[in-house]
């Protein structure tokens, strides 16, 4: 009697609060060529070194050094198949088989061996080809009879009852294929459950130019107009698990002809011969295992026919397309657009993986652009805790690939960070264990007929010793008694069998009339349903292609979306730097009329003091001119007066009474200015100078100069130039150059009245003072200009000529005005050291 099925719930996903980090492993394929350069070493198991080639090392300097990247696990150049398959892909096998999904992806640089690594060669599978052999040999006595699980369109699984499968069994070919693998590399899961039943389905897509395509979709081929491929669409289903709509799911049941059905698929992938790599994979191909399992029912013969106790587990097999710059491959045209898509996708995995150890290392919620690409939403649910992630990182170790193979060891690096939480266990069902093995039990117990086969008597010796035995044939008739009565009974035993068997056969056949019936009431009720569901296929594909034009209106309301969202971003950057830009032009406006102002107060100053000394000198020279007036109406006026015309002689007045400036006379007197008085009080000079003695003789030739040049002055290009020998030259005032010297004099420059740069030499003597310092008096003021011939021959002219350009009178007409003129140049001819010029001396200034 059936016991009663407890009804399962749908399996939820995983909420299990541990997390692993991704498994992150990195194979080393060997060199192509022994005398190749050679960039990678293996460190350890787990870490390897980064060399950077000699001629990038020369053209940049030296800033590529040696980098260590750890990972899980290492494998060398010497690595097996078999070896790589027992650390990587076994786990994730064992765990399709408990009911856990897994995902595995090969990634690295083009021409890195990915694809040897998951298909292998004859002889030596890769890791697709021993999953699949190892899923078999576990539960190849537990599996179920063809067509009895079903896909429902919906990622999900249907279980057939015995009719149907049968009637979808017979219209199947058989498909041989030969193994890849030896029998001394096969290995077995361990801890498969006995009471259930399993089935395996494969299915192969590519994803090419960011669209899916089915490589084991069968189509009518057309010789005349061959219609292209047409796209899958991904949906998610009830539990907000991702799947390719519409995909071919394959039923298989060994090794072998689920790797026929692999290469099938491969024989329309997408390759391409390029600079790099002489077949490369244009597109990421995924190859997905689904393996159904449910239980059986109270009786251990059937499936249990619910369909929420079968348990639906996969293990995704990516094969990603290689990173390549086109700079190398020289890629052209349809081959330049697919080598653009495929980095931008491998961009896509890149940016999701570097958010999601964002948000987990800093514990932020930015979302993570998984639609973006068609590879990272197709396996966004194994990032979220669907099942183990697990990636196998292909690198060249030669020098070409230096810059490629360091950016996939950053992303390798950076992918180990990153934790997925951990699935939990899924129980199938709660009957007794051991149904499989009581049934088998059962069908070996042994029956009546075989006990009293076993218990038939031996005959004993049958021959006769002597006239007189009297034991062989007594014991012989005695055995042939017993003999007769088995005989009897199996006689019995035989009718009651047979008979049994004739009521048997007869209820048999009025159960197979009656079952024939019912297969014909049934195929009935098939070509009924056969009507509904090709009606229901009608309504879907309307659905599908309304579905697709919504689609295809989302997809363009997505790019106008982010083309209104680019624009903004761009207009809003534009913004701040506008913004920006002006701030600093407001920042620059303050600061220039800061520094406008400080101009103008300078300007303000400058001209101040220039007015002032212009106004000085211009009063100086009207007094000049005044008293050279006085002295010819003094002439005049001696001429006139009678007798005293001829023994006087002018008398100029003095400098303290009239304040008018005195001409400078032969020996000039000195001037009492000191240098402390015009300049900082530098000087020590605490009392009056104090004359020494006795003084070294000029004529002897050991006067010492002080020359005090400011470092503001300007270099004139004139041909008489201060020379003064063994002087010494300071920048500023000194006290200890001073101790040192006899004579001092100060280069100052200033602009002249008509805009021309005028240098003066004020000379002067050291004294020490009475407190021990030193003090300086000038003596003299020596000039030097530089002027434009025509504009100072114009000048002299208009100074010498009257208003109508006669000269004018009583200038040189004079006697003693030429006379005192003549003194005064005489007087100044005395320029002191190194002067050597021909013209006339400018008025000494006190």
């Amino acid at each position: 009697m059936k016991g009663k099925t407890p009804r399962r719930l749908p399996p939820k996903k995983a909420s299990n609060s541990q997390k692993d980090p991704v498994g992150v492993y990195c194979r080393v394929r060997p060199l192509g060529a022994e005398d190749e350069e050679c960039c990678i070493e293996v460190i350890s198991n787990t870490t390897i070194q980064l060399h950077a080639p000699d001629g990038l090392k020369a053209n940049r300097n030296g800033e590529f050094k040696e980098t260590q990247y750890s990972f899980k696990k290492v494998f060398g150049i010497k690595t097996t198949q078999g070896e790589l398959f027992e650390d990587v892909a076994k786990p994730l096998v064992e765990d399709i088989i408990h009911c856990k999904n897994g995902l595995l992806f090969t990634y690295g640089v083009t021409g890195s061996g990915k694809t040897h690594t998951m298909t292998g060669s004859p002889g030596q599978g890769g890791l697709l080809p021993r999953s699949l052999d190892m899923i078999f040999n576990s539960i190849g006595p537990y599996q179920a009879k063809r067509y009895v699980f079903k896909p429902d369109d919906k990622n999900g699984m249907e279980v057939q009852n015995q009719v149907d499968a049968l009637l979808d069994r017979q219209k199947r070919d058989i498909i041989k294929f030969a193994d890849m693998i030896s029998p001394e590399e096969a290995c077995k899961a361990d801890g498969v459950d006995e009471d259930s039943s399993y089935s395996v389905f494969v299915s192969y897509i590519e994803i090419y130019n960011n669209y899916i395509y089915d490589l084991l979709e069968e189509t009518p081929i057309d010789p005349i107009k061959p219609k292209p491929p047409q796209s899958k669409i991904l949906r998610e289903d009830q539990n907000h698990n991702m799947y390719v709509a519409g995909c071919t799911e394959v039923e298989v049941k060994s090794t072998e002809e689920a790797f026929e059905v692999f290469w099938r698929g491969q024989k329309k992938r997408r390759i391409a011969n390029t600079q790099l790599n002489r077949e490369s994979s244009r597109s990421h191909s995924v190859f997905i295992i689904k393996l159904a399992q449910a239980p059986l029912d109270a009786d251990g013969d059937n499936v249990l026919q619910d369909k929420n106790q079968v348990n639906v587990s996969q293990l995704c097999l990516v094969d990603l397309a290689g990173s390549e710059r086109t700079s190398r491959t020289r890629a052209e045209g349809s081959r330049l657009r697919e080598a653009g898509n495929i980095n931008q996708s491998l961009m896509t995995l890149r940016t999701c993986i570097e958010v999601l150890r964002e948000n987990q290392m800093c514990g932020t919620n930015k979302m993570v652009p998984y639609r973006d690409s068609k590879v990272t939403h197709l396996f966004k649910n194994y990032f979220d805790g669907e099942g183990k992630v697990r990636m196998v990182v292909c690198v060249n170790p030669k020098a070409d690939d230096y810059e490629e193979t360091l950016l996939v060891m950053r992303f390798a690096e950076m992918t180990q960070e990153v934790e997925v939480a951990r699935p939990v266990d899924r129980p199938i069902c709660g009957f007794a264990a051991g149904r499989r093995q009581r049934n088998q039990e059962r069908g070996e117990s042994p029956t009546v007929l075989n006990q009293l086969l076993q218990s038939f008597p031996p005959l004993p010796p049958c021959e006769i010793s002597g006239p007189n035995d009297d034991v062989t044939l007594p014991r012989l008739i005695e055995a042939l008694e017993k003999r007769h009565k088995i005989r009897q009974m199996m006689i019995e035993e035989y009718n009651k069998t047979a008979n049994m068997l004739k009521s048997v056969l007869q209820e048999q056949d009025s159960n197979l009339l009656s079952k024939e019936n019912f297969i014909q009431e049934q195929r009935g009720k098939l070509g009924e349903k056969d009507k509904m569901l090709q009606n229901q296929k009608n309504e879907i594909d309307r659905l599908e292609k309304k579905s697709k034009m919504l689609e295809y209106k989302i997809d363009i309301l997505q790019k106008t979306t982010n083309i209104y969202e680019e624009d903004k971003r761009s207009l809003q950057h534009e913004l701040e730097s506008r913004e920006q830009r002006l701030q600093r032009e407001m920042s620059e406006k303050r600061r220039m009329e800061a520094r406008m102002q400080g101009i103008v107060t300078d300007s303000k100053l400058k001209w101040e003091k220039e007015c002032e000394r212009r106004v000085n000198a211009k009063q100086l020279e009207m007094q000049n001119k005044l008293w050279v007036k006085d002295e010819k109406l003094k002439q005049l006026k001696a001429i006139v007066t009678e007798g005293k015309t001829e023994n006087r002689q002018p008398q100029r007045p003095s400098r303290e009474k009239d304040k008018v400036p005195a001409k400078r006379s032969a020996s000039p007197s000195p001037v009492p200015v000191r240098l402390t008085d015009i300049f900082q009080p530098v000087f020590n000079a605490t009392g009056p100078p104090v004359r020494p003695l006795h003084r070294r003789s000029h004529s002897a030739g050991g006067e010492r100069w002080v020359d005090h040049k400011p470092n503001t002055n300007v270099d004139l290009d004139t041909v008489l130039q201060p020379n003064l020998p063994n002087a010494i030259k300071v920048n500023a005032p000194s006290e200890k150059a001073l101790s040192k010297c006899d004579k001092y004099v100060l280069t100052h420059q200033e602009v002249a009245s008509d805009g021309e740069i005028q240098t003066k030499l004020i000379k002067g003597e050291v004294f020490k003072t009475r407190g021990g310092g030193q003090a300086v008096q000038f003596t003299d003021i020596e000039t030097l200009k530089q002027e434009n011939p025509v504009a100072a021959s114009r000048k002299r002219r208009s100074s010498e000529t009257g208003p109508d350009g006669e000269p004018k009178e009583g200038d040189w007409t004079d006697v003693e005005t030429r006379c005192s003129v003549a003194v005064e140049m005489r007087a100044g001819s005395n320029l002191g050291p190194g002067y050597q010029h021909h013209g006339y001396p400018k008025r000494r200034k006190p």
